[in-house]
């Protein structure tokens, strides 16, 4: 086993993870008798993989999901009119390599959030910078950034910046002019350098209107929608579905 001083600096390097397994390794009979070379393999594998899991778990943390625990593996399909196979695809993440838009639109309760989380949580295992936000929440962060010098400024290369950007309850409700100027400054930023998912309960017919039918709603719309793989979650109430499944 290495010294004392060796863990010392092994601790001091962050590389707590190592000294941990050396220790396995001591007490473990299947790894105790490998040769010097089998042992560092493990070793090297297994930091890796513990480094690996800590900068996922802080991602998830620092992205702020909704719905924490949301999984592709727990998606419900029975009786949804969705399209597996798209979502299968999206799981992969290569929209965002390709800096394409996801819209999930449907009514309450079908599930758009839970699938939104879920594709986070999927970039986040690929390590990418995800955030979520409800987009009453954002415009509150405008608000009270307008008490901070160039505090505006800064929130919207905060927003910009990231890789993925999930905007949930997309125009819920009214926003003025102030807001759609804000807003399309994001998205100008993310145009071509980011992707972005948003939840909604509009069909694409509907959002020029809910966007105030100007020419913000114009920029704003030729943003997101040209380059958008639009998903519609359906009509089923998955809160009240799963509910009755939970009580049969």
């Amino acid at each position: 086993m290495i010294n004392n001083e060796s863990i010392r600096k092994l601790r001091k390097m962050d590389l707590s993870e190592l000294v941990d397994h050396l220790e396995m390794q001591e007490i473990e009979n299947d790894t105790r008798y490998l040769s010097f070379d089998e042992r560092l393999q493990l070793s090297i594998d297994y930091l890796y993989q513990e480094k690996y899991n800590s900068r996922v778990k802080g991602l998830i943390k620092r992205s702020k999901f909704r719905i924490q625990d949301a999984h592709f593996s727990a998606v419900y399909y029975e009786q949804r009119e969705i399209d597996r196979h798209t979502l299968q695809e999206l799981a992969t993440c290569n929209y965002v390599t390709h800096r394409r838009n996801i819209i999930f639109q449907g009514f309450t309760g079908s599930g758009k959030t839970y699938l939104a989380c879920a594709l986070g949580r999927e970039a986040c295992k690929q390590e990418i910078r995800t955030r979520y936000i409800r987009l009453p929440d954002l415009l509150i962060e405008r608000d009270e950034a307008t008490l901070k010098p160039k505090g505006v400024t800064n929130l919207i290369t905060k927003f910009s910046n990231y890789s993925l950007l999930i905007i949930d309850e997309w125009l819920l409700d009214d926003v003025s002019e102030e807001d759609l100027k804000f807003l399309f400054e994001i998205i100008e930023r993310r145009y071509d350098s980011g992707s972005t998912i948003y939840c909604t309960q509009f069909r694409k017919g509907d959002w020029h209107k809910r966007l105030g039918g100007g020419v913000h709603a114009d920029a704003i719309m030729d943003r997101i929608v040209h380059n958008a793989v639009w998903f519609d979650t359906g009509q089923l109430n998955m809160r009240e579905q799963l509910a009755q499944n939970n009580h049969q």
